[in-house]
């Protein structure tokens, strides 16, 4: 995994190979992503990836640093979907930014204590640049308003004046806790907003869709589906975002794909015979939340590896076992009159067979949600095995519907069902589609991205300066407490000031690096380039000090190249506004600190031992 990267065994080598890792995904940065293939050099298999999420997914890191890199990246993108590859990025630079800090003399100590301080200056820059969903709604008012028309532009500087009173409130100092889970943390932004102006939903999504479009299309569509489906009022635009799911079809065009309202699933053509059988009439279900197995163990009652059962009985196999229990469970069904089985796992061949002699439809590998939504709609209760089903955990009332015929887009049998309930289960389908079906994850994953970060957006009624401005915004922070520490050491001469003002500055140079990257992914701008419009930024953000008004007027007005928060043309510039997730940004910035600080203290202990004489280098876990 780390093939090609030379390790220094003399020095923290966690931290050089969260380093290594990190630079893996360095093109993977940013709106503008490349294909990638990765391929297994002993099975010959390949894997098409295009998210840092994947990389590290398909890379199967065996090291320890990699693991805990692994669980760290999957933790975030299951909550989030969005936000890995800032998250490893910063990560890495953050970790080059302590190994720096140790090769100058600074020790462990120091060096978490004041990384911790630099990710405070770093969220309290999000409480006070954030823009809250009424103060958006406010720069639209300014964008649209004639110039002659003064009353309007009066206002909106009345409202933005207002905002100033809002954000800049301190927060409180955050308490490094370190584990390898990372415990969420919540966000005390969420409680700053009350009934905000609500701005056009659709506008919210365009400057969220970082570059893709079609994606983020196909999410407004299904949010607006649900909220329409689920009677939602228009002043709580926050839809249940459980209640969406995908299907994967390949064989067809990418602008094939659609939205439906239901839950669309896919079937063989043994499912799809006992399918057309049942359609259209009111069914009773049975929900599995396991395996429909006979050998199917619910976690923690599995069997021991190797373990054997004696029996005196030698005639009775394997084989007559499992006819045993499937004859078993389709008597226990057809006692129970069900004609529908949905499992959240897979399903044996036997169990499918049996149950189509019987016009007893199974579907498996059904998304939990699914489960969950139907149960609700129904009155099914979900079991863990089948023979736990009784009558009052058989719900009833679903419709099986034929939606397409795809063996002549797939080239093989298959159909495509909708399932839905008479009470309105408010589920809502997103089809993708695609020619390749290598493509089909990826395209997957930039609807989820973008549905999530619409919903966070909701969510949160606020968002942050987006394509690097964020990052810009809390380099220029850093910097200047840097510069401030730099002062006070020289007329105090206190080495704590000093070395608090290199880790900050090493810090902020590892989000210069994220916007750089950012840039270069364009593929409109030089390394070099790049951070000569950053410098020159900052020279500007440190000879003018930022107010939070001359920054949202600078926001709205981020179409210059030279910006440095619009990676574009000025030609090419957008006719929106760029941002990213409040919430998103902040957890990403977190665990990307929490993955460095937990690596940092392993390699001390390992390095110098856990003896009372060094406890107080380290931090207790």
């Amino acid at each position: 995994m780390l093939e090609g990267v030379v390790i220094n065994s003399r020095q923290h080598v966690g931290l050089q190979k969260l380093s290594a890792l990190s630079g893996r995904i360095r093109s993977s940065v940013g709106p503008f992503k490349n294909y990638k293939f990765i391929q297994d050099e002993s099975s010959g298999d390949s894997v098409l990836v295009c998210s840092c999420f994947r990389i590290i997914e398909n890379l199967e890191p065996t090291c320890a640093v990699g693991q805990l890199v692994y669980e760290t990246v999957r933790g975030h993108h299951k909550q989030y979907h969005t936000g890995s590859g800032c998250l490893l990025f910063l990560a890495g630079g953050w970790s080059r930014a302590a190994l720096d800090s140790l090769r100058r003399g600074i020790s462990v100590k120091h060096i978490i204590t004041a990384m911790s301080e630099g990710i405070d200056i770093c969220l309290d820059v999000c409480k006070k640049f954030s823009v809250s969903f009424k103060d958006l709604a406010v720069m639209e008012k300014c964008t649209a308003a004639p110039g002659g028309t003064k009353k309007a532009s009066t206002d909106a500087s009345i409202e933005m004046a207002n905002f100033h009173d809002k954000c800049l409130s301190k927060s409180g100092q955050r308490k490094v806790k370190l584990s390898r889970h990372f415990c969420e943390a919540k966000s005390d932004m969420l409680s700053t907003v009350r009934h905000p102006d609500q701005p056009d939903m659709i506008v919210i999504a365009e400057s969220l869709s970082h570059g893709c479009e079609k994606a983020m299309k196909l999410a407004v569509e299904a949010a607006q589906m649900l909220l329409k489906t689920n009677q939602q009022r228009i002043r709580d635009p926050l839809f249940d975002i459980s209640k969406m799911l995908t299907c994967l079809v390949s064989g067809l065009p990418e602008d094939y794909a659609c939205v439906v309202e239901g839950c669309i699933l896919l079937l063989s053509d043994e499912q799809a015979a006992a399918a057309h059988v049942v359609k259209q009439q009111p069914l009773k279900v049975a929900l599995i939340t396991g395996d429909l197995s006979q050998t199917y163990r619910h976690l923690g009652f599995k069997s021991l590896p190797g373990e054997q059962c004696v029996c005196e009985d030698l005639d009775l196999s394997v084989s007559s076992k499992e006819d045993e229990w499937v004859d078993k469970v389709v008597k226990l069904l057809l006692n129970l009159e069900v004609k529908l089985i949905l499992t959240a796992g897979l399903v044996s061949q036997k169990v499918i067979q049996h149950c189509c002699r019987h016009q007893i439809l199974v579907v498996e590998k059904v998304n939990s949600s699914v489960l969950k939504t139907i149960g609700s709609s129904t009155g099914a209760i979900p079991v863990n095995y089948a023979t736990q089903l009784t009558e009052s955990c058989v719900g009833d009332g679903v419709n099986v519907e034929i939606w397409r015929d795809l063996s002549s887009y797939e080239r093989k049998s298959l159909t495509a069902v909708n399932i839905s309930t008479g009470r309105s289960s408010g589920l809502v389908t997103v089809v993708v589609t695609s020619c390749v079906h290598g493509k089909l994850q990826a395209l997957e994953d930039q609807f989820w991205a973008c549905a999530y970060r619409l919903y966070h957006a909701l969510k949160d009624r606020a968002l942050l300066p987006g394509a690097g401005g964020a990052e810009l915004l809390c380099v220029h922070q850093l910097q200047k407490q840097a510069e401030h520490d730099r002062v006070k050491d020289s007329k105090t001469g206190s080495a704590a000031n000093l070395y608090r003002g290199l880790v900050l500055q090493l810090m902020a140079d590892g989000l210069i690096d994220y916007i750089a990257a950012v840039m270069v992914n364009t593929g409109r701008f030089t390394a070099a380039n790049a951070r000569t419009i950053v410098s020159k930024q900052l020279t500007e953000f440190h000879r003018d000090e930022i107010s939070t008004e001359k920054f949202l007027q600078l926001v709205s007005q981020s179409k210059r190249e030279d910006a440095g928060f619009s990676a574009v043309k000025p030609d090419e510039a957008p006719a929106l506004n760029i941002y990213d997730n409040l919430s998103v940004k902040q957890e990403a910035w977190r665990k990307a600190l929490d993955l460095v600080l937990l690596v940092l203290q392993t390699d001390a202990e390992i390095i110098t031992g856990t003896g009372q004489k060094n406890e107080g280098n380290l931090m207790l876990l």
